[in-house]
């Protein structure tokens, strides 16, 4: 009778062992893995982006004093070529709206790729205000 009881306990206990064990082996003893990189900043949306001549040229919301300095790009590589992300990392508290918003750009050289890098945008695009 005893056999049958231990035998019971230990089948019984088997499965959550073994569901101990593939957590373990999947996410580690830390829980699942972390995926989100920690970056400085908003993601801006563009208004506009033009990449030729080895030279990537965006326009963005200004309220007159949005300069270079307040945005950084952002490379990352994927299997179809590198994906900029602008992202402001000082706001424009200025109080004269720019139609046209500024006009930032960076060559391949300063972000760090090849000439003739094809380069993805990854900002969402926005109408400039009116």
């Amino acid at each position: 009778m005893k056999r049958t009881v231990a035998l019971t306990a230990l089948l019984a206990l088997a499965p959550l062992m073994s569901a101990c064990a593939l957590v373990d082996r999947f996410f580690g003893p830390s829980g699942p893995p972390q995926t989100a990189e920690i970056l400085p900043g908003q993601v801006e949306p563009v208004h506009s982006a033009f990449i030729a001549h080895d030279q990537a040229v965006f326009r963005v919301t200004s309220n007159g004093c949005t300069t270079k300095a307040d945005i950084i790009p952002v490379v990352r590589p994927s299997n179809d070529g590198p994906i900029i992300t602008l992202r402001r990392i000082k706001e424009d508290r200025c109080a004269e709206t720019q139609s046209e918003g500024a006009s930032i750009s960076w060559t391949f050289d300063e972000l760090g790729l090849p000439s003739g890098s094809r380069l993805s945008v990854d900002n969402p695009y926005q109408m400039p205000p009116t």
